[in-house]
C-alpha cells in the first residue's frame, strides 16, 4: 500500500512540473514577441495610425500670387528674372517692345545708335511694346519688376509697362542688372510713375549672379508664412 501511494504522488508531481513549464514558456514567447517590438520601434497595436510623410516644401507661401514681369536686352535680366520665379513659384511676363533691340540700336559708345539718341531725347523714350496686358492682373499680390540699368536709370521700356497698369494693392519690388552701376533711383522713380503700389527697396544683380545668389535675397524678403 505504501508503495502504491508513493507512485502515486510522484506522478502527481511529474504532472504538475509538466503543467507549470508549459505556462512557463508559453508566456516567456509572449515577452519576447513585446519586447522585440519595442526595441525595433514597431506598434503591434493594429489599425495604429501613421504619420503622412511630407516632402517639398512652399515657396513665398506669404506672398500670394505672384508676377515676376521683366524686360530684358541682353539676357541677363532675363536669366535673373527667371531664378527669381523659380524661387518664388512665380509668374513669368516678359516686356517687350514692339520693335526689339538690335545690338547696334545697344551701342552706347555711339551716339547715332538708338539708346544713344533715346537718351538724348526723353521724347523718344515713349516705347511701344507688344503688349501691356498681363493676364490675370487683378490675381497677383506681389509684383518682381526687372530691367537693366541705362544711363542710371530703368531702361525706359519698363516706363510704358509701369504707367499702363494699376499697382493698387499690389507690393512691388524692382531689381536691375548692371555691371557696375547700383538700382539708384530708379525704383523710386518708377514708384513716381506709377502712382499706386507698396514698392519695396529692390536689388541689383551682376551678370553673373547665380541662381543661389538670387534664391538668398528672395529668403531675405521674408515673404514666405
Amino acid at each position: 500500500m505504501k508503495n502504491w501511494k508513493r507512485l502515486l504522488g510522484m506522478a502527481l508531481a511529474g504532472c504538475m512540473a509538466f503543467s507549470l513549464a508549459a505556462c512557463g514558456q508559453s508566456g516567456g514567447d509572449t515577452s519576447a514577441e513585446q519586447a522585440a517590438a519595442q526595441d525595433s520601434g514597431e506598434n503591434t497595436t493594429a489599425g495604429a495610425d501613421t504619420a503622412p510623410e511630407t516632402t517639398g516644401s512652399q515657396n513665398a507661401e506669404g506672398a500670394g500670387n505672384v508676377l515676376v514681369a521683366y524686360f530684358s536686352a541682353t539676357g541677363n535680366t532675363e536669366t535673373v528674372a527667371g531664378y527669381i520665379a523659380d524661387a518664388t513659384g512665380g509668374d513669368l511676363f516678359e516686356i517687350t517692345p514692339a520693335e526689339p533691340y538690335t545690338d547696334a540700336d545697344l551701342n552706347w559708345s555711339d551716339e547715332n545708335s538708338r539708346v544713344s539718341r533715346e537718351h538724348e531725347d526723353e521724347s523718344l523714350r515713349d516705347v511701344e511694346l507688344t503688349t501691356t496686358e498681363v493676364e490675370n492682373w487683378d490675381d497677383y499680390d506681389t509684383v518682381f519688376l526687372g530691367y537693366p540699368i541705362w544711363w542710371g536709370i530703368a531702361a525706359w521700356p519698363v516706363d510704358t509697362f509701369v504707367e499702363a497698369n494699376d499697382f493698387s494693392g499690389k507690393t512691388v519690388i524692382p531689381f536691375c542688372t548692371s555691371s557696375s552701376s547700383g538700382l539708384g533711383e530708379s525704383g523710386d522713380l518708377l514708384e513716381q510713375l506709377a502712382g499706386t503700389g507698396d514698392w519695396q527697396e529692390g536689388e541689383r544683380f551682376s551678370g553673373g549672379s547665380s541662381a543661389e545668389d538670387v534664391a538668398d535675397w528672395v529668403d531675405s524678403l521674408g515673404l514666405a508664412a
